[in-house]
């Protein structure tokens, strides 16, 4: 019997525009692979759409229109990237329409799209990170330069707001920046090693695997702009010796596991003479055929098409506040 998976795209967040190019690629993999595909967007203003059809006039009566094309679905793809998709919100609507989800539950997505929570969470488990401090938007203009730092908005996707400080004034910059797009700012140490990227999957027997990691090669910081420009390259698989590949691989599930995270994530690490230092955790990173998580599983020798389907049938009805446990 065909399955039919409704894919959600866009939101709220600075990631509208990357989300849109995932689902449409993870509805374009379901299609060809047989599955029955039924596509929500959800505007920059909040509101859903059902294909080109708008649901209501606002958020709240859009929702309703929403939940009538959930309620039919034998799982969900929730595609949506940052704040109010990737942080656990989807996960948590589809848990309480006791609908199937792909991917990280509400706890896994919230604490992952932390960076600080995430940075406890690692630090609890053994997991290095750059030393860091938090400051709240409305005290930037209290905090004094100290040393080349990198700044960062604390809950949000694809390195937006994030920027090298190496003065006073682009300390000052970097933090109006990263204000208008949290109110929660990381300041951290810069790390100087390689970057490089673990992908992880539950597959739905309760196995999880990580797949060969990717190395990023830029000049300066992977911010957003590099990240979308074609200037940075990727090394897939990423020249390492055998001690390398074992403690980043070995972190990447640990961290999966402390998060409790299902699906796929992708976990960030630089890569120094002491080991690997954790970036930040993506519970529901770019999932286009070109984007690094599809890239590591070619390199295992799993296509896009077959990636999408496996984590279609790993989805799981998640329990509120808890793991998305595959099955």
């Amino acid at each position: 019997m065909t399955r039919r998976i409704v894919v959600i795209g866009g939101g709220e967040s600075a990631e509208h525009e990357v989300s849109l190019a995932t689902a449409t690629a993870v509805a374009k993999a379901l299609l060809s692979t047989g599955f029955d595909v039924d596509e929500l967007t959800i505007g920059r203003d909040g509101t859903w759409r059902h294909g080109v059809e708008a649901l209501g006039s606002s958020a709240a009566s859009s929702l309703a229109g929403a939940l009538a094309v959930i309620e039919r679905a034998d799982a969900v793809f929730p595609a949506v990237h940052g704040p109010s998709g990737e942080d656990g919100r989807l996960a948590a609507l589809c848990a309480l329409a006791h609908t199937p989800v792909v991917g990280s539950g509400l706890r896994a997505g919230a604490v992952g799209m932390d960076k600080w929570a995430t940075k406890l969470v690692a630090e609890a488990v053994g997991i290095r990170t750059a030393r860091g401090r938090l400051v709240a938007a409305d005290e930037i203009d209290t905090v004094e330069f100290e040393t080349e730092a990198v700044v960062k908005p604390v809950s949000e996707g694809s390195s937006f707001g994030v920027a090298l400080a190496r003065d006073a004034a682009e300390l000052r910059e970097a933090l109006r920046v990263a204000a208008g797009f949290d109110d929660r700012i990381l300041i951290e140490e810069v790390v100087r090693g390689r970057e490089v990227d673990v992908a992880v999957l539950l597959e739905a027997d309760g196995r999880r695997w990580a797949a060969p990691p990717l190395e990023i090669h830029s000049d300066g910081l992977f911010d957003t702009r590099t990240k979308y420009d074609g200037s940075a390259r990727f090394s897939v698989p990423a020249d390492l010796g055998d001690a390398d590949l074992a403690a980043v691989t070995e972190a990447a599930l640990r961290m999966f596991d402390a998060l409790g995270c299902a699906g796929v994530a992708r976990v960030d690490f630089f890569l120094t003479a002491e080991g690997p230092v954790l970036n930040e955790v993506n519970t529901m990173p770019g999932m286009t055929a070109e984007s690094q998580v599809p890239r590591m599983f070619a390199a295992a020798g799993v296509s896009y098409e077959q990636l999408v389907e496996r984590l279609v049938d790993a989805a799981a009805v998640p329990a509120l506040g808890g793991p998305n446990p595959a099955g």
